[in-house]
């Protein structure tokens, strides 16, 4: 039990500590008070002594190298103490976004108490990695050597569910797009990044819930998710939406990420079999695609830098070298989506069958 004189220390400690825990803190704020307190401690680390080997359990807590403590607010890292500019204010904005953290405005970064650093990556040849939204090794060169023609013929009820409710949503976009492929391919990337996300989000919730691993779906999943958006990022840079385009990818977007959520805890062999002929629609549609450039109907403009890097394309490609590389993931993620719904019409479940992870 805390004798008298601890409980005294810790009550001055309080008294001292209220109105600091209570609001934005400097640095050195914080560390005049701690050298206040200081004499206080002591007597109560010595009264905390017990056979059990509790002593000191809480006031033997030291402040972190950095100078902060856990309930400062953000400081610059390495920052003085003290600071002699006129306008307190404005030094005070200042250190809270201390030095480059990559891509934020006016280049200065976020500095924070916990340490989390930028990471300063370059590429092969030594200059400067410029993207945050992927890092070198998350790069590839698509394999352009993949099977276009393949296609699954539907020969259950769900799979002929699955084609033709992917025939029904071909019209209207055909209707609404016409030959508009730049804008088509926006619209067409921000439905085709959902699947991957829900079945994997539903795979890693099951997992959690059955203790069991998934056999690397849920990565490979993701993966496809991410690659999706990739595409996505990539055709802003070439075709910029339209108010109402983007309107109408939200509603899209709305509808069908709930039709596929309930869609794949129903059935998630319909589900990836749905995927499946998408990625064949997706397929057919990047080749009317390449045919307009071919015919000079659609400029064929510089590849965007975003493309070059991720796909490690040469600095001179263009944009068919960039539908040429997207079509060829669509065709790889056509071919996941199926082995998937072929795992489940066979009664096995995924984890039974090792993730195509990294399969571009």
């Amino acid at each position: 039990m805390m004798s008298r004189g601890g409980a005294k220390a810790a009550s001055s400690l309080l008294k001292a500590a209220r109105p600091r825990l209570f609001s934005t803190a400097t640095t050195s704020t914080i560390r005049s008070m701690s050298h206040e307190t200081s004499h206080l401690l002591r007597p109560a680390v010595a009264d905390l002594a017990s056979p059990s080997g509790m002593s000191g359990w809480i006031w033997t807590t030291r402040a972190p190298a950095m100078g902060g403590v856990r309930f400062a607010s953000t400081v610059t890292l390495g920052e003085k103490t003290t600071t002699t500019d006129a306008n307190p204010k404005k030094a005070e904005n200042e250190s809270s976004t201390g030095g480059d953290a990559g891509g934020n405005k006016g280049g200065k970064g976020i500095a924070s108490y916990w340490g989390v650093e930028p990471s300063k990556i370059t590429k092969e040849d030594g200059t400067e990695w410029k993207w945050n939204c992927f890092r070198p090794w998350e790069t590839y060169k698509a394999d352009l050597t993949i099977d276009l023609s393949k296609h699954h013929v539907p020969t259950t009820f769900l799979d002929r569910l699955a084609y033709w409710t992917v025939k029904s949503l071909r019209w209207p976009t055909d209707l609404f797009f016409q030959r508009r492929y730049g804008c088509r391919a926006m619209m067409l990337e921000t439905v085709a990044a959902v699947p991957g996300m829900v079945g994997g989000m539903l795979l890693h919730c099951k997992s959690l819930r059955r203790f069991e691993q998934s056999g690397g779906w849920i990565k490979a999943l993701l993966e496809e998710a991410e690659n999706e958006r990739m595409h996505l990022m990539t055709f802003m840079e070439v075709a910029k939406p339209k108010w109402y385009e983007r309107a109408l990818v939200i509603t899209v977007q709305g509808v069908f990420f709930n039709a596929y959520f309930l869609g794949y805890l129903i059935s998630p062999k319909f589900a990836h079999r749905m995927v499946g002929y998408l990625e064949e629609e997706a397929i057919h549609s990047y080749t009317e695609f390449l045919k307009e450039l071919d015919k000079g109907n659609i400029e064929n403009v510089p590849a965007p830098a975003i493309a070059i890097d991720y796909w490690r394309l040469p600095a001179d490609a263009t944009l068919r070298d960039v539908v040429m590389v997207v079509r060829a993931d669509e065709a790889h993620h056509r071919d996941v989506n199926h082995f998937a719904s072929d795992i489940h019409y066979q009664g096995r479940e995924l984890k039974e069958a090792p993730a195509p992870i990294g399969y571009h």
